[in-house]
C-alpha cells in the first residue's frame, strides 16, 4: 500500500525514533508499504519517519534494483569521505551537496529477525547513511555544504561525474 509521504517541517521528521522489539506482522506490512511508497515516489530509500511511524525501520533499493530492509540498523565502522547530491521525498525539491562516509560497515536485523551486516559502499553508503539519519531525526539539509538549485541539477550532475 502507498502511504502518504510526511513533509518538511513536521516535527515527526526530527524525532528519534524506538527500535522494534519484535517483527510483528505489522513490522513486515509497514516494511512491504515503505517498499511501495518509495517506488511510487521514485525514491532510492525510504524512512519509517517519513510514513509518519517512529520506528527503526527503513528500506534503500540498490543500484541493481534489489531492495534492502533495515530494522534497527547502526553504522559500526566508517571510513573515507565523499561529497555528492542529495535530495529526500519529504523535503521536495530542495537539493544540497552532502559529505558521507565513502564505505559503512552496517548491522541490522532482516524481516525474519536474523541479525546481518553488510558491507556498503559509494552509492549504497550514501543512501543507507541518509536514512539511519532519518531514524536519529536528522534531515540531510543539517548537513547540506552547497544548496544546488533544482534548475540546475542536471547541470551540476553532468560537470562533477568524474568526481
Amino acid at each position: 500500500m502507498i502511504l502518504p509521504l510526511v513533509l518538511h517541517p513536521d516535527e515527526r521528521l526530527q524525532s528519534v525514533t524506538r527500535p522494534i522489539q519484535e517483527i510483528t506482522e505489522e513490522v513486515e506490512e509497514l516494511l512491504d508499504n515503505l517498499q511501495d511508497t518509495m517506488i511510487a515516489h521514485d525514491g532510492v530509500g525510504l524512512a519509517a519517519p517519513q510514513v509518519g511511524k517512529n520506528l527503526q525501520v527503513a528500506v534503500v533499493e540498490e543500484e541493481d534494483g534489489e531492495i534492502i530492509e533495515l530494522i534497527n540498523p547502526r553504522i559500526v565502522q566508517a571510513t573515507g569521505e565523499t561529497i555528492d547530491v542529495e535530495g529526500c521525498l519529504s523535503i521536495p525539491h530542495v537539493y544540497g551537496t552532502v559529505a558521507r562516509a565513502k564505505r559503512i560497515l552496517v548491522h541490522y536485523y532482516d524481516r525474519e529477525g536474523d541479525e546481518m551486516e553488510m558491507e556498503a559502499y559509494d552509492y549504497l553508503a550514501r543512501a543507507i547513511q541518509h536514512e539511519i539519519d532519518h531514524l536519529h531525526g536528522v534531515l540531510f539539509t543539517e548537513k547540506m555544504i552547497e544548496r544546488i538549485p533544482e534548475e540546475q541539477l542536471e547541470s551540476y550532475m553532468e560537470g562533477n561525474e568524474d568526481d
